[in-house]
């Protein structure tokens, strides 16, 4: 499964609900969130991390794609 979260304009914890709410609805897939704050990047990634998913990030002129891949082992 594949989801795209655009979670550009949104302030925490938006960002990071939107993305729980996505990973929780998938046993396993790709999330891409797009970001434009660092506190959400930073938060995202870290929700990611403790929920046992991998987490890349990309810097994109004033935003950030995180890319968390959820397998469904955890």
């Amino acid at each position: 499964m594949f989801k795209t979260v655009d979670a550009r304009g949104l302030s925490c914890p938006v960002p990071v609900i939107k993305t729980k709410a996505a990973l929780d609805n998938m046993s396993t897939g790709t999330v891409v969130v797009l970001i434009d704050e660092e506190v959400a990047r930073e938060n995202v990634s870290r929700l990611a991390h403790s929920a046992g998913c991998s987490v890349t990030v990309e810097a994109e002129a004033d935003e950030f794609k995180v890319t968390i891949v959820k397998d469904g082992v955890a």
